[in-house]
């Protein structure tokens, strides 16, 4: 008992962001008086929020290696203006288009990098150029609206998985097939990851924290599997392209040298140098990286409208920093997981929800969001303290 109480003291920020999420949904679900917890509810806020879990998924590498990217909102209209473009102006089938505006993205990330490391120009300074460069580019393009894309494009964020499997009572039986295999790839990767750090003769955690884990983690899958499977459509595309970036990127951060080094440079860069590793070189990947996932919620957010606008992505860089910052990433670098701010987006994303349910005006709304961004760093550097 008292190695699990050490255990949690030591890991309290991660337990504490779950709890958070937990009490927000539940607070919600009362105020909504039960509204945001409707099964096609739960869908939307998936497909309204996406955009946000794939901007946090390259944020927290950026913050980790103790930079920031100010353009991620700019390039997001700027990439889904030119996407927009090649399949209505110039007939480029959809799926070429994607490409394009992935190779773009990383372009985008690519010309950030060369300043940042290899010309050496704060981050900050470089990305607040870059905010401006691809939102003024963005205007120049979609001088107005730019609708009419071909329906398979809009289905990335807006369609579902087609039901081909029946249905299980009123529950679509291919969405609780998914849900199984999510919730046993889980189980599986927890057992390999204990089984690994055992041979290697590291530390794991207490029997009980980790069976503990296990069910809090089946019994969410299993509750959103439930939800989604009773909703109209079913499981959203999204949601998998989501999934997939969710298990490529942590295996990243957690398992590659990669990832090692990403946290080795924002922990203690003149270390990290002394030791012979390529800071340029990593600092250059973590924004060509940053380039192709803002270039990716660049599609799904234009999927998701069905049009290109020229003021799209606006704000989405505040949303994506503040989901890394609430999911745990350290102000100072050198500190963040994938699964935090999947976290923190879900927050996000539950208050937007929670919120325009019950009416609140907008502006109350981002003053909300601010406060609980706040409220989430005063957290972690308290208990940073303490430790």
């Amino acid at each position: 008992m008292a190695e699990l109480k050490q255990y949690i003291g030591k890991n309290m920020r991660q337990y504490g962001i779950w709890l958070a999420l937990l009490a927000i949904v539940v607070l919600f679900q009362i105020l909504t008086s039960g509204l945001l917890l409707k099964p096609n509810n739960i869908a939307s806020l998936i497909q309204q929020n996406a955009y946000v879990m794939i901007l946090a998924i390259g944020m927290v590498m950026v913050i980790v290696a103790r930079h920031i990217d100010l353009s991620v909102g700019s390039v997001v209209a700027f990439v889904g203006g030119v996407t927009a473009i090649l399949m209505k102006d110039w007939g480029t089938s959809w799926l070429v288009a994607i490409l394009i505006a992935l190779v773009l993205g990383a372009l985008i990330g690519a010309w950030q990098g060369f300043w940042v490391a290899v010309i050496g120009i704060p981050a900050f300074i470089v990305t607040l150029g870059g905010m401006l460069i691809f939102r003024g580019l963005a205007i120049v393009l979609v001088g107005k609206t730019i609708s009419g894309l071909p329906p398979e494009f809009n289905a990335i964020s807006n369609g579902a998985i087609p039901n081909k499997l029946g249905y299980v009572g009123d529950m679509d039986a291919v969405t609780l097939l998914i849900g199984g295999i999510a919730i046993g790839a889980v189980i599986l990767l927890r057992l390999q990851n204990r089984l690994r750090r055992s041979r290697k003769g590291f530390a794991n955690e207490p029997m009980t924290a980790f069976i503990g884990g296990l069910i809090i983690a089946t019994l969410l899958i299993g509750v959103i599997t439930y939800l989604l499977s009773k909703s109209a459509g079913g499981t959203p595309y999204v949601l998998i392209i989501v999934g997939v970036l969710i298990v490529v990127y942590s295996f990243i951060m957690n398992r590659t040298v990669f990832g090692r080094h990403i946290y080795a440079v924002g922990g203690n860069l003149r270390a990290a140098m002394l030791s012979g590793l390529n800071t340029r070189r990593v600092d250059f990947l973590v924004f060509v990286n940053m380039g192709v996932l803002a270039a990716l919620a660049g599609v799904v957010t234009t999927a998701r409208a069905g049009a290109a606008v020229a003021q799209a992505g606006t704000l989405f860089e505040l949303d994506a920093i503040a989901a890394a910052f609430i999911g745990g990433t350290a102000v100072t670098g050198g500190v963040g997981r994938i699964s935090g701010a999947i976290v923190g987006a879900l927050i996000m994303g539950v208050l937007n929800m929670g919120l325009s349910i019950m009416s609140v005006d907008p502006a109350w709304q981002q003053a909300i969001k601010g406060l609980v961004l706040i409220i989430a760093v005063a957290f972690d550097l308290s208990s940073k303290k303490r430790a």
